[in-house]
C-alpha cells in the first residue's frame, strides 16, 4: 500500500532560490503545454497526448536553456500533471459533475514539483536534490518501505518534502469489538458505546485573531510589500488551525483503529451540508471528513473494517424497538413508547452500527 511521509526542509538562501527557480520553470512549462493543447484542439479537433508533449522536452531545452537547470524527470512530471488534470476533467464530464476545465496557473497556485523516480536521495540529515543542492531535512521519524517519489512543496514560506512510499501492511491483532459513530457539531462524535469525542473548535478559538489579520490585509495597498507580508501572516495562522485539526484527527482516529475491529460511520453529504450557512463554519471546524479519511486509511493498513451507511432516519428510529419517533434538532433525548430512553446521538450511533452489521450479513 502507498503511504506519504511529510518532513520540514530548512534550505539555505541559495537553495531557496533554486527551489523557486524550479517552481517558476515548471509553472511556465505547465501553462505553455496547456496553451498548446487548447490551440491544437481548436485547430484540429484533437488534443495532444501525454506522449506527444513529453517527446518535445529535449527540443524545448535547446530553445530554452534554463530548462537544462531542472531535472529531466521533474519536467516529465509536469507533462504528467497536466495530463492527469485532463483525465480528471473528462471523468467529471462523463459522470455529469461540474467539469472544471484545466486552468492556467498563476504563481500563487503552483507550489510543488515532483521527482518521480530519481534525482533525490536521503543522506543523514540532508536531502540531496538534483539541480538544487544538499538541503537540511528534519526527519522526525524514519520513512517506512520503499520511497517511490519525492515532492517538494512550498507553503506559507515553509518548505516541505513529501515521500510517497510503498509499505507492507502491518495488521493489528484481531478485535471483536464493534462501534457505530454519529458525527455532530457540539461533539465531534458520539459512539454506540456512549463515549464522546469532543470537538476542540480550533477555528472558533482563533476566530478573533483571524478577523484582525484579515482586516490588516484589507487595509493594505494591493501589490505592496506590506500587503504581501500581511497575507503571509494570515496564511500562517490558517495553516496553524488546519495543522491543529489534522493532529487531533490523527490522534482520535488512531485510538479508534487500535481498539475496534469494525467501525461504522454515517455516509454524509458533507459538501451539500456546508451550503447551510448556519452550520457551514461549525461543520468545517469539526473536520468530519478528515476524521473518516484518517480512520479509513489507518484501518486499511491495520486489517480493520470501516463501513459507511445511509444516515436516513438513524436519529428518528428507536434502536431498541425500531419505531420511528419524530423529533426536532432541539430535542436531544430520544424517548420511545417502548420505554427506551437514551441520548439522541447515542441512539443514532447504535442504529448506524446495526445498519453496518446488516450490510455485512
Amino acid at each position: 500500500m502507498q503511504r506519504t511521509y511529510k518532513f520540514r526542509l530548512y534550505p539555505t538562501k541559495e537553495e531557496q532560490e533554486n527551489i523557486h527557480f524550479v517552481l517558476q520553470r515548471c509553472r511556465l512549462l505547465y501553462n505553455r503545454l496547456l496553451g498548446e493543447r487548447i490551440a491544437a484542439y481548436k485547430q484540429t479537433g484533437l488534443s495532444l497526448t501525454y506522449y506527444e508533449q513529453k517527446a518535445t522536452l529535449p527540443v524545448r531545452k535547446q530553445y530554452i536553456p534554463k530548462l537544462k537547470n531542472v531535472h529531466s524527470q521533474v519536467l516529465q512530471n509536469v507533462v504528467e500533471r497536466l495530463d492527469k488534470a485532463y483525465q480528471a476533467f473528462f471523468r467529471r464530464v462523463k459522470n455529469g459533475e461540474k467539469a472544471g476545465f484545466p486552468r492556467f496557473k498563476p504563481e500563487s497556485q503552483y507550489s510543488s514539483f515532483t521527482y518521480p523516480q530519481s534525482g533525490f536521495s536521503l543522506e543523514g540529515k540532508h536531502l540531496q536534490l538534483s539541480k538544487i543542492g544538499n538541503v537540511r531535512i528534519r526527519l522526525h521519524r524514519e520513512p517506512q518501505g520503499t520511497i517511490k517519489t519525492c515532492t517538494i512543496m512550498v507553503k506559507s514560506g515553509k518548505y516541505y518534502a513529501c515521500f510517497s512510499c510503498e509499505v507492507e501492511s502491518k495488521y493489528l491483532s484481531a478485535s471483536e469489538k464493534q462501534i457505530g459513530i454519529d458525527l455532530g457539531v457540539s461533539q465531534l462524535a458520539v459512539t454506540s458505546d456512549g463515549d464522546r469525542i469532543r470537538s476542540p473548535k480550533f477555528l472558533r478559538k482563533s476566530e478573533e485573531k483571524l478577523k484582525r489579520k484579515q482586516r490588516a490585509v484589507s487595509k493594505k495597498k494591493r501589490d505592496s510589500n506590506r500587503r504581501r507580508k500581511a497575507v503571509g501572516e494570515l496564511a500562517r495562522l490558517h495553516e496553524k488551525v488546519a495543522s491543529q485539526r489534522k493532529d487531533y484527527a490523527h490522534k482520535e482516529s488512531r485510538k479508534l483503529v487500535n481498539e475496534y475491529g469494525l467501525i461504522a460511520f454515517e455516509d454524509l453529504n458533507i459538501r451539500g451540508m456546508v451550503k447551510n450557512h448556519h452550520l457551514a463554519k461549525s461543520i468545517a471546524d469539526s473536520g468530519w471528513k478528515q476524521l473518516v479519511q484518517f480512520v479509513t486509511y489507518k484501518a486499511e493498513s491495520a486489517g480493520r473494517q470501516v463501513m459507511q451507511v445511509n444516515p436516513y432516519q438513524t436519529s428518528q428510529r428507536c434502536s431498541n424497538c425500531g419505531e420511528i419517533v419524530k423529533k426536532s434538532l432541539t430535542v436531544r433525548v430520544h424517548q420511545c413508547s417502548c420505554g427506551y430512553r437514551a441520548d439522541r446521538d447515542e441512539n443514532a450511533a447504535i442504529n448506524i452500527l446495526k445498519l453496518a452489521l446488516q450490510k455485512i450479513s
